[in-house]
């Protein structure tokens, strides 16, 4: 990928001013903006095989992370993919995910609609369990800290080479070892008004403080940084963060997910940025825009050296404490890093911010 740049020189600092925005404990938090659906019966496995865009085990039930796709093969819904029992023993497969108003269908419906004969029951079930995050603990290191094994495609689409070892996202019912970036920790259902075992070792922060956590990772989730019916799932890291199967059999918007892979282009990719008052990168917390922006805001660049302008404008998708994730050309990375450039976006006030993106520490070099 020629337009991959590692963080080298002066952006390196960027890395400590991460870290240090976090709590140092292993942490746990609730996450009141998520739901849940079940979905059982005995062709629950090929059901969700032909609907989501990861191939589903289908010699026995196990967790995973996904999304599902419409025709035209942008992104409906991330999801994860639970395992559970009904009272009688038999499996089902739990679905999070986010419920916020979008321009998509409503993911309860648009399971419904592939139903068709299938023997397939699906339910909401968001009132009876709450979804948490943990992360920071060194059982987490155990199983996370191995160097990770890439597949990169001629067009920059990346994957995760999950054939050794065991299964990647764990086999707990109800849990799952949250594989889409080095470092992110657990994702659990627990009963509603239950709290996790983990929480008996781990302090209960705010669910703000696990956004700013996975912010910091790189890591978009939600309607409000993968909006529906409008982002690829390459731009939203998708492919990277293992949700993308690009071997398996037929889904809905494989067809153009596959054919980006094989002869198209990743020009873009969502990074977490730093927003900052200077056009120098920050050092300080204190230098950070504590001011609250909205989402969805137009970054402009400015250049810098003797060379054309650069074309297109990229997004700002979320922000929190001075950081946010953004949605950018992958050479507008590289400009920043090299000084061609400055990135800038504007708040309500209309007043300008420096925006300084950098790539993950656990991002693939090819």
């Amino acid at each position: 990928m020629n337009s991959r740049v590692w963080i080298t020189g002066p952006m390196s600092s960027l890395l400590p001013l991460g870290r240090s925005l976090l709590p140092s404990v292993p942490s746990i938090a609730r996450l009141p903006s998520r739901s849940v659906l079940a979905v059982a019966g005995s062709q629950a496995p090929e059901f969700l095989n032909g609907v989501l865009a990861f191939a589903v085990p289908q010699d026995s039930p196990r967790p995973f992370f996904s999304a599902i796709l419409n025709a035209q093969g942008r992104v409906l819904y991330d999801l994860f993919v639970y395992t559970d029992t009904n009272p009688d023993g038999r499996p089902k497969y739990l679905i999070e995910y986010d419920s916020h108003p979008s321009d998509g269908p409503s993911l309860y419906d648009l399971l419904k609609r592939y139903v068709l004969r299938a023997k397939v029951k699906i339910r909401d079930v968001s009132q009876e369990y709450d979804s948490w995050a943990a992360w920071g603990s060194e059982d987490i290191s155990t199983w996370d800290s191995k160097p990770r094994k890439w597949l990169f495609a001629p067009s920059g689409a990346i994957e995760p080479d999950w054939t050794y070892g065991d299964w990647p996202w764990g086999s707990e019912n109800r849990v799952i070892r949250d594989r889409r970036a080095v470092g992110m920790g657990y994702r659990m259902l627990a009963h509603k008004g239950d709290r996790p075992s983990l929480a008996s070792t781990h302090e209960q922060v705010s669910s703000d403080l696990y956004t700013l956590h996975r912010i910091l990772h790189g890591v978009p989730e939600g309607v409000d940084e993968i909006h529906p019916t409008s982002a690829f799932p390459m731009d939203s890291n998708l492919d990277v963060m293992g949700a993308l199967g690009f071997r398996k059999g037929c889904y809905v918007g494989q067809e153009l997910t596959v054919r980006t892979y094989h002869i198209g282009a990743v020009r873009k990719r969502t990074v977490p940025v730093f927003i900052h008052e200077t056009d120098q990168p920050p050092l300080e917390k204190s230098s950070l825009v504590q001011d609250a922006l909205s989402s969805n805001l137009d970054i402009h660049p400015t250049v810098i050296s003797d060379r054309p302008k650069p074309r297109g404008s990229g997004k700002l998708l979320s922000s929190t404490q001075g950081v946010g994730l953004a949605l950018l050309r992958t050479d507008w990375v590289s400009d920043v890093e090299k000084r061609n450039i400055t990135l800038q976006v504007k708040s309500a006030a209309e007043k300008p911010w420096f925006v300084t993106p950098w790539w993950p520490e656990w991002w693939p070099v090819q």
